[in-house]
């Protein structure tokens, strides 16, 4: 099932894959994914090696990579930051971790070295998956796929549950956490890094100047068990913002059922669909329905109808799809 993040602020640009062509990369291990004999992918490998992380220009040429602006290339180069970031993930040794976008590797770095049982690297950009193939295709536990992350399907994580880090390419960052939650059932912990904008308004409350639809979203499925800022300077390119970190688990407990997901969903699409506007006028525009029956559902939630939607909490909204189900039943439009 999928949230309806499509309707967000945040901008969801796909980033395309490069012209040149080269074999996807099923496992490390396998022949495609190691540098060739002529030298050239071993000079990549030992450049990226002989290079300091901070020489991540120098790095980056060696491997052929020009950073992308479009596809959201800003690669987070400060050990500090990294080693801080896995050790919030909690790995034990019989854990599986998936990395979305590892890029220079720093990240993939601490967490084979915190020993989990089976990394999962998953790189859309192909010369920067070949350095990672040359750099780790030495480790069976280690797995890449070059693929964009969006295409993933649960059978190929085997089914298993596993925990999940990514520096986000700011751009696509609303898409990939509507895609993890579709798998929620089989993520153990999320620690993600986002644009610091898109991460506070992930973890805003009801009535801050940025809580929104994506807030509400979020707070469905996950619960937020931590947070930490990360500086501008700690990546190259730098970008002009700074990131931050969210420590994210799935919630035990959901304060709904399957069959009114749907109506939980469309509720709060349309309470945010003009979020300026009263309650009232943001859900019998966004529904369709009669102003008069949202306010006889208003009146039975307790809410006031001429509240901004950004004043109501989780539960208010679930409890309004609820009450509003039998007027936006397909039944009831005929």
């Amino acid at each position: 099932m999928n949230l309806p993040f499509d309707c967000l602020e945040v901008r969801e640009e796909r980033r395309a894959p490069s012209p040149s062509p080269s074999p996807t990369h099923s496992s490390l291990n396998a022949p495609q994914g190691r540098s060739s004999n002529n030298g050239g992918g071993d000079k990549k490998a030992s450049a990226l090696h002989g290079s300091s992380i901070d020489q991540p220009a120098q790095a980056l040429k060696s491997a052929g990579v020009r950073p992308s602006k479009s596809r959201g290339q800003n690669f987070l180069v400060q050990r500090g930051v990294a080693t801080r970031i896995v050790s919030a993930a909690e790995i034990e040794a019989g854990d599986s971790v998936v990395e979305i976008g590892p890029g220079l590797g720093i990240l993939s770095e601490r967490i084979i070295d915190a020993g989990p049982r089976r990394l999962t690297l998953v790189e859309l950009d192909e010369r920067l998956a070949a350095m990672l193939a040359a750099r780790f295709g030495d480790d069976a536990r280690v797995t890449l796929l070059n693929r964009d992350f969006l295409t993933i399907t649960r059978p190929e994580f085997d089914g298993e549950r596993f925990k999940v880090i990514g520096n986000l390419p700011f751009g696509i960052a609303a898409a990939i956490l509507r895609h993890l939650s579709d798998y929620r059932e089989s993520i153990v912990r999320m620690v993600l890094m986002f644009q610091r904008e898109v991460g506070e308004r992930i973890r805003a409350l009801p009535g801050a100047r940025n809580y929104g639809s994506l807030s509400v979203f979020s707070s469905l499925y996950w619960q937020i068990i931590g947070h930490f800022r990360v500086a501008a300077g700690s990546f190259y390119p730098r970008p002009k913002v700074d990131a931050e970190v969210l420590i994210m688990e799935p919630r035990r407990e959901y304060d709904f059922n399957t069959s009114e997901e749907p109506d939980v969903r469309a509720t709060i699409r349309a309470a945010f669909s003009a979020s300026r506007k009263t309650i009232r006028n943001s859900l019998a525009g966004g529904l369709g329905v009669d102003t008069n029956m949202i306010e006889a559902a208003l009146e039975l939630a307790n809410i006031d109808p001429s509240l901004r939607p950004a004043m109501l909490d989780r539960s208010q909204l679930i409890a309004l799809a609820r009450i509003l189900r039998p007027a936006t039943s397909p039944a009831c439009r005929a």
